[in-house]
C-alpha cells in the first residue's frame, strides 16, 4: 500500500479543447475532487456553489465548487469539483471515481473497473 499519483486531464465540460493535464492524489477519503482554483478558471470553469468542508484534523473550510470534464484512463465524466486555494493538493475523489465506474485497487496502486450490479 502506499500513496499513488495519477495524471488526470481536466476539461471545461462545454468546452473540452480547454484542458490541462494534472497530477493528483488518488484520495478515497475525500468525497469531491479538488483542483487549484486557477486552472479551472484558465479553462473557464465557474464556480456555482460554495460547501463547508471538514478536514481531517476538524478544521473547516468553505470552498467554492463547480463541474468539470474528468478523463483518466478511457474514461471520460463531468463531475463535481472544489476549487482548490493557496495550500489544497490536487485530488481525485471518490465521487469522480465512481461516476467513472473506477476505484483504486490500494495494493497494486492502480485504477480498475467497478463491478457494477445492477
Amino acid at each position: 500500500m502506499g500513496i499513488t499519483y495519477l495524471p488526470v486531464e481536466v476539461a471545461n465540460p462545454t468546452d473540452s479543447k480547454r484542458s490541462a493535464m494534472i497530477e493528483c492524489l488518488v484520495d478515497t477519503g475525500a468525497i469531491y475532487s479538488v483542483v487549484e482554483g486557477k486552472i479551472l478558471r484558465n479553462l473557464g470553469i465557474k464556480p456555482d456553489d460554495k460547501i463547508t468542508l471538514s478536514l481531517a484534523d476538524g478544521n473547516k473550510v468553505v470552498r467554492r465548487t463547480g463541474e468539470a470534464l474528468f478523463k483518466v484512463k478511457n474514461k471520460r465524466r463531468v463531475s463535481t469539483v472544489i476549487f482548490g486555494e493557496n495550500d489544497d493538493s490536487n485530488l481525485l475523489g471518490v465521487v469522480t471515481l465512481e461516476v467513472m465506474g473506477l476505484f483504486l485497487d490500494p495494493l497494486a496502486r492502480k485504477l480498475k473497473p467497478i463491478k457494477v450490479i445492477m
